[in-house]
């Protein structure tokens, strides 16, 4: 009876935990997704839709995984460390990371060919994903920070950063994670999936689209003509 009461209490504990890591990161994510919204016409003069369109042409991609980073292995609900993965098979949990924003990256970036030549590096602060025991009970949130810095590719002058991108995104449990799995949607689907959706936003600008009913109008006149109707 005593081992009984023990474990509700850890489990209610481990459930707290949780709760409170994802009420945190939710309003990281928030904040991350608002960075670009910042950009967007205000007031007005925007009417219609607004999409997001590459603003550089990307040389290169640079992923750094400081070798810093604490690594755990450790089956609890939330380790105490900077890199939490079990996405990939027991391994060199570094090199795993950085294959994943190489991954990330390139889908990102494969189409953005219009702009000012850049280099992108991204070095990894924070890659803290669910473990087993989260997983396949309460589930969580795979939370991912990295530091962002874009600059020009002759020069190496900086153009923008170095800035944190927060990338945290929800992770199921219990049997929606079984689900998720069972139709190829792993954690290391959905970690990919969002980083390549915020790399792609975070080198993007806001450009304004014409609505449908917008009037279009050409003049094939001279400027001087066109002053005078002006």
């Amino acid at each position: 009876m005593k081992m009984t009461v023990i474990s509700a209490l850890v489990m209610a504990l481990g459930l707290a935990a949780c709760g409170q890591t994802t009420s945190m990161s939710t309003q990281n994510q928030v904040s991350s997704d608002l960075s670009q919204a910042s950009r967007l016409p205000q007031g007005p003069a925007q009417r219609g839709p607004v999409m997001l369109q590459a603003e550089y042409d990307v040389k290169a991609v640079n992923v750094i995984v400081p070798q810093t980073l604490k690594v755990s292995e450790a089956n609890t609900f939330h380790p105490s460390a900077d890199i939490v993965w079990r996405g990939d098979a027991p391994g060199n949990r570094y090199a795993q990371v950085k294959a994943i924003f190489d991954a990330a990256a390139a889908r990102s970036t494969a189409t953005m060919h219009s702009g000012q030549p850049v280099v992108v590096d991204l070095e990894v602060v924070r890659f803290h994903c669910l473990t087993e025991k989260t997983r396949y009970t309460v589930g969580g949130v795979h939370s991912l920070h990295f530091m962002m810095t874009v600059r020009d590719a002759a020069s190496g002058a900086i153009l923008q950063g170095p800035r944190l991108i927060v990338a945290d995104v929800k992770g199921a449990g219990g049997s929606r994670a079984v689900a998720e799995e069972q139709a190829g949607r792993t954690q290391k689907v959905v970690v990919t999936d969002r980083l390549t959706e915020v790399i792609r936003r975070e080198l993007s600008a806001p450009v304004a689209v014409l609505p449908a009913d917008a009037v279009v109008t050409r003049f094939d006149g001279t400027p001087a003509q066109l002053a005078q109707v002006q």
